[in-house]
């Protein structure tokens, strides 16, 4: 293994960084959260036209960059420092790689380019708060329960005329009151003979509503849709019967894996950015006549966290190699940005607690990335179920006594 970034990785990072700086301060997130999309739409296409940001990881031949899951995962870390909204993790983590994996030729050729060229997002909807689920990172997502088991609840597809007609409600859906395109989990075939399939959803289908949600975290906006007898696409052939495609589901959980690399990068660079600021103001901060931060309470507390975030970042960078391994590196760089950024506010003080600090906008991705893709002992628990760590022991067989 290689861990030295080439020097295209570190122009893009540089770039990438240097563009954010610009445009990603604090106020300007704060006001790109509060319109109407949920984020800087100029950005958004900036971003997309200088570094084909959400094409990163898309295949040339559909317009992308043509980069490895790596290269994105590396350029979410920059995101990740100054908190960008944007649709990029609904679009490019987990929209563009299951159109790749399950659409038809046509689908692909249709939906990648405009996909990789920023003018169009996407997101997946999941019926109910089971997005881990769904992409298998707390739990194995073969039976399909997570998206209604077929029974009430959930989305039920049935077919029409040739065509499908969805009918249910999904809540928490990452940038599910913007996104230009929806692909929705549903159940075919009633409870007899269910399974789980995706669906294709157009912005101004007839019957969707649309609205966006109250979050913890304003800067990954969410919404809930409804669908009333909405006319949708079945994305890929749909082939698979039983409790639910196997392709589908087998797609979800590859998606699921490059999800976890990418997001434990965003967290690891939240978390050494919310290091980096907490740094600088116990330098500034005084009491009793010298800088806090010369205290050596403090310097105990911030070398701990300097030492999780590092160990953090290093998970997340094999992770980007090996992407089997994205789950535990989810869970750790979620727990070391949980902590850097509650510790961020108990020394900045007073200032610090008060809920329009800046430091409150690491706290609320720590806390909101964890409810939705977490909790971080429920991702460690399911790493070791799929490691075997917790696997009965094999019995000894009865010695023998010989007469």
């Amino acid at each position: 293994m290689d861990a030295a970034f080439t020097a295209e990785q570190d122009e893009m990072r540089r770039t990438l960084r240097e563009i954010l700086g610009k445009r990603c301060g604090p106020d300007e997130v704060k006001a790109a959260v509060r319109t109407a999309a949920g984020h800087d739409h100029e950005l958004w296409q900036q971003l997309a036209r200088q570094l084909g940001l959400p094409g990163i990881a898309v295949a040339e031949e559909y317009g992308g960059v043509g980069c490895t899951p790596a290269d994105l995962a590396l350029a979410c870390e920059e995101t990740g420092r100054v908190l960008l909204p944007s649709p990029l993790l609904a679009t490019a983590v987990l929209a563009a790689p299951l159109v790749t994996a399950l659409g038809t030729a046509a689908q692909r050729s249709a939906l990648l380019p405009p996909l990789a060229a920023g003018g169009l997002t996407a997101t997946l909807a999941v019926p109910g708060p089971a997005l881990a689920t769904a992409l298998a990172l707390t739990g194995d997502n073969a039976r399909g329960e997570w998206a209604g088991g077929g029974r009430a609840g959930g989305v039920q597809a049935r077919a029409v005329d040739g065509g499908w007609r969805l009918y249910g409600e999904v809540a928490q859906v990452l940038d599910g009151h913007s996104a230009s395109l929806l692909l929705v989990a549903a159940h075919a075939g009633g409870f007899a003979r269910s399974r789980t399939l995706l669906f294709l959803v157009r912005e101004d289908a007839p019957g969707l509503v649309r609205s966006r949600q109250t979050t913890l975290d304003e800067t990954r906006p969410q919404g809930r849709i409804q669908l009333r007898e909405v006319e949708a696409e079945l994305l890929g052939e749909g082939e698979g019967e039983g409790d639910g495609s196997g392709a589908v589901l087998a797609a979800l959980a590859a998606a699921g894996r490059g999800a976890a690399t990418v997001l434990a990068a965003e967290a690891v660079g939240a978390a050494g950015q919310a290091l980096a600021r907490t740094v600088d103001y116990v330098q500034q901060r005084e009491q009793f006549g010298r800088a806090i931060g010369s205290f050596q309470a403090v310097k105990h507390r911030l070398a701990d966290l300097y030492v999780q975030v590092q160990a953090a970042r290093s998970a997340a960078y094999y992770a980007a190699w090996d992407p089997q391994q994205g789950t535990l590196a989810l869970a750790q760089a979620l727990e070391a940005l949980r902590t850097t950024a509650g510790e961020a506010i108990q020394l900045h003080g007073g200032i610090g607690f008060t809920w329009e600090h800046d430091a409150h906008l690491y706290f609320k991705r720590a806390a909101a990335d964890e409810l939705l893709f977490g909790p971080v002992h429920r991702l460690r628990a399911h790493a070791a179920e799929a490691a075997g760590l917790f696997a009965p022991a094999p019995r000894n067989e009865e010695k023998k006594v010989a007469v």
